[in-house]
C-alpha cells in the first residue's frame, strides 16, 4: 500500500517516478488563463488567514460544502473565518473521490509543510500552524507566485479595464511576467443587461466616440492593441453557446444601431452580430499572433434565486449540453478563408465534445506551426483526474499529443499552483503506463522531452510571451 500522497502520488510505474522526477517536475509554470488580482499581485498581498486563501472566492470548494450540508452563512455569510475553516475541515473528508481531496492536501503539504490530514480534529491546529506562516515573510501574493516557479501569469482583464496594476507590475522588480488576458465577453453579449453602459465605458477606455458600429470595432480594436503594448498575447472568450451566422458588415451595422436605441434583438440578429464580432477580432488576433481561446458550453447561473443574492461566478454553474461542431467549424473556416484565423485554443465543458474537438482542430493546422490549433487541457467540472486523462487521451488517439500546450490553473487562488504537479504526475503516468503495456518504446530522451514540452516548454514555444527574470527558489 502507497503511502497517503507520498512521493509516488499517482505514479503507477518506474518509468512514470523516473519521467516525473528526473524531467517534469521542476519545471517552470506558464500560466496562460487565470483569475488571478493583478492588483493583489502588485501589492503582494498579505492573507490574514487561510480561510482568506482558500475560502474567499473559491466556488469549488463553495459547491461540496453546500451539497454537505453547509448552512450559507459558513460558505459565503457573515461566520467568522475559523468557523468557514472549521466548516470546510468538517467538509474535506466527505471530498474522497473529488479532486479537491487531493488539491487540499497538495497545498498544505507544498506551501506549508503540513503533512497531516485535515478533518474537524486537526483543523485548529493546523489552523494556528497555517496562519503563523502566512502571518510571516515571504507568504504574500508574490511570494507564493514565485515560490511556484511560475515565469508567466496571463489574467482575465475586460477590455475596459486600465490595466493600471499590469503598468505598474512592468515597472516593478517583480520577476514574473504578469500580463493582461482580453475577455470581450460584455462587448459580445449585446441582448444582456448592462451592455449599452459597458458600450459607455468602451468610449472612455477607447478615448472614442461610438455612434454606430465602425467606431465600436475601431474602439474594440484600439483596446486590443493597448493590451498588446502591455505584453497581452491572449484573448478568452465565454462562448456558452456556439453560433455562426453569415452576415454582412451592413447587417451588423444595423443590429448594433438598433440596440443602440435601445431595442432588444431578436436570436437570429444575435447570432449575426456575434459571428461579424467575433470574426473581425480573430482577424486582428491573427495579425498581432495571440492565441484566441474559446471556453464553450458552460450552463451558467442556473439558480435564480441565489444569483439575485450572491451574484454570478458563485458555483451555481453546471454542464451545457448545446451542439458546438458545426457552427464551431464554420468559424474557424469562415478566418481560415481569408488567412486570419489565429492560433486557437478550444475548451469544451461537456465531455460530450472530447472528440468532436480533437477531430476538428486538425482540420485548421497549418503545416507551420506546430499544434496552431489546440484542444485546451480539461476544465472547470473535468479538472479531475479522469477528466484530463480522458482530454489528453481523445487528443492522443486522433492528434498529436506531444505538441499539447498542457496545464493551466483558470483559478482565484494564489495556493492553486499545486495544480500543475497534479497534472504533470497525471501526464507521466500516462505515458508510463504505454510503455509499460510496450505500446512505445522506453527511450528516456523522447519520452523526457515529451514530458517537458507538455509541462511547459510548448507553451513558451506557442505564446512568445515576453518573459522575466526568474528567481529560482521552488517550492
Amino acid at each position: 500500500m502507497e503511502k497517503f500522497m507520498g512521493p509516488n502520488f499517482l505514479l503507477k510505474s518506474e518509468v512514470a517516478i523516473k519521467l516525473f522526477n528526473d524531467f517534469v517536475r521542476d519545471m517552470p509554470i506558464i500560466d496562460y488563463h487565470c483569475h488571478l488580482s493583478p492588483k493583489e499581485i502588485y501589492e503582494n498581498k498579505k492573507f490574514k488567514n487561510i480561510s482568506e486563501a482558500w475560502l474567499y472566492g473559491d466556488h469549488y470548494k463553495w459547491r461540496v460544502m453546500r451539497a454537505n450540508g453547509v448552512q450559507e452563512e459558513y460558505v459565503t455569510g457573515d461566520a467568522s473565518d475559523f468557523d468557514k475553516f472549521l466548516a470546510w475541515a468538517r467538509t474535506v473528508p466527505m471530498t474522497i473521490g473529488n479532486p479537491l481531496y487531493n488539491w487540499t492536501h497538495l497545498e498544505l503539504q507544498r506551501f506549508f509543510g503540513i503533512e497531516e490530514i485535515l478533518n474537524e480534529k486537526s483543523a485548529p491546529e493546523i489552523w494556528n500552524r497555517v496562519n503563523a506562516q502566512l502571518n510571516s515573510e515571504g507568504f504574500g501574493a508574490r511570494d507564493l507566485i514565485e515560490k511556484s516557479n511560475v515565469k508567466v501569469v496571463c489574467t482575465t482583464d475586460d477590455p475596459v479595464d486600465s490595466l493600471e496594476y499590469h503598468l505598474l507590475l512592468k515597472e516593478s522588480d517583480f520577476p514574473v511576467s504578469v500580463l493582461p488576458g482580453f475577455r470581450p465577453d460584455k462587448g459580445l453579449e449585446i441582448n444582456r443587461d448592462g451592455y449599452l453602459e459597458w458600450v459607455e465605458k468602451l468610449e472612455i477606455a477607447s478615448g472614442q466616440s461610438i455612434n454606430n458600429y465602425n467606431e465600436f470595432l475601431i474602439a474594440l480594436e484600439s483596446r486590443v492593441r493597448y493590451f498588446h503594448s502591455l505584453g497581452g498575447r491572449v484573448s478568452d472568450h465565454a462562448i456558452d453557446s456556439m453560433v455562426y451566422l453569415d452576415t454582412t458588415m451592413e447587417e451588423a451595422s444595423s443590429i448594433f444601431a438598433k440596440r443602440l436605441a435601445g431595442n432588444q434583438i431578436s436570436m437570429e440578429e444575435e447570432k449575426k452580430y456575434k459571428t461579424f464580432t467575433l470574426t473581425y477580432l480573430g482577424g486582428l488576433y491573427a495579425e498581432l499572433n495571440w492565441a484566441m481561446q474559446f471556453h464553450i458550453n458552460a450552463l451558467r447561473n442556473n439558480n435564480t434565486k441565489m444569483f439575485e443574492v450572491l451574484g454570478p461566478d458563485t458555483g451555481y454553474d453546471a454542464m451545457n449540453d448545446q451542439e458546438i461542431a458545426k457552427p464551431l467549424c464554420q468559424l474557424l473556416d469562415a478566418l481560415n478563408r481569408e488567412n486570419k484565423l489565429p492560433k486557437t485554443i478550444l475548451y469544451s465543458l461537456n465531455p460530450k465534445d472530447n472528440y468532436v474537438i480533437a477531430s476538428l482542430i486538425n482540420s485548421f493546422q497549418d503545416g507551420m506551426t506546430p499544434g496552431k490549433i489546440q484542444f485546451g487541457t480539461a476544465w472547470w467540472f473535468n479538472d479531475t483526474k479522469d477528466g484530463m486523462l480522458d482530454q489528453m487521451k481523445a487528443l492522443s488517439n486522433v492528434g498529436l499529443f506531444s505538441r499539447f500546450i498542457g496545464m493551466l490553473t483558470d483559478s482565484r487562488s494564489f495556493l492553486s499552483y499545486t495544480r500543475h504537479e497534479y497534472f504533470r504526475r497525471i501526464v507521466c503516468n500516462l505515458i508510463g503506463e504505454w510503455v509499460e503495456n510496450g505500446e512505445v518504446p522506453y527511450d528516456l530522451e523522447l519520452l523526457g522531452s515529451i514530458g517537458q514540452g507538455i509541462a511547459y516548454n510548448n507553451a513558451k514555444e506557442y505564446f512568445q510571451f515576453q518573459e522575466r527574470s526568474l528567481l529560482t527558489e521552488k517550492i
